[in-house]
């Protein structure tokens, strides 16, 4: 099979020129420039995949940090239910024990106030008692016309009409 290649027929000369440009092209890209575009692709590959795997293990350390939050949340707030809880038991406690207090002074004073009402009462009667008996013997004796205090000191007239009533 005889093609005519025409054209297209190179001459041996610009054929082997142009092979040893390309085999000379080849080793310079092979050796210089393939293994740079190799390293570039790894630096990126491994920024990439290392940018996911550092962005996962900052992701499950968020979560962790979050939990931790959470639980020391949770934490707090159930030390402050019992802080709530010991200081309203604290505080019922202490109004218990007012109370108390107040009701014992009440008590108290209700008592004192008894016992001077009571006193008051046993110093009147015997103040009354001797204004009455002074009265009534004065009255006696304006009526009858002369003095019978004398004579109702001595019979003690007055405190027996009182023994009597």
């Amino acid at each position: 099979m005889n093609f005519e290649l025409g054209p297209l027929k190179p001459e041996p000369g610009q054929l082997i020129v142009g092979l040893i440009c390309f085999l000379l092209t080849v080793r310079v890209l092979g050796r210089r420039v393939l293994p740079r575009i190799e390293r570039l692709q790894a630096d990126r590959r491994d920024a990439t995949e290392g940018g996911v795997e550092r962005a996962e293990a900052l992701h499950a350390e968020a979560d962790r940090v979050y939990e931790a939050y959470r639980n020391e949340l949770a934490d707090a707030r159930h030390e402050a239910a019992r802080i709530r809880q010991e200081a309203a038991e604290q505080g019922a406690a202490a109004i218990a024990a007012a109370r108390e207090d107040g009701v014992r002074e009440r008590d108290r004073l209700v008592a004192e106030a008894h016992a001077r009402i009571t006193v008051d009462q046993a110093l009147a009667a015997v103040t009354l008692r001797q204004d009455i008996g002074e009265l009534a013997v004065d009255l006696a004796g304006r009526i009858v016309g002369e003095s019978l205090a004398a004579a109702a000191a001595e019979r003690d007239t007055v405190e027996r009409f009182f023994d009597e009533h």
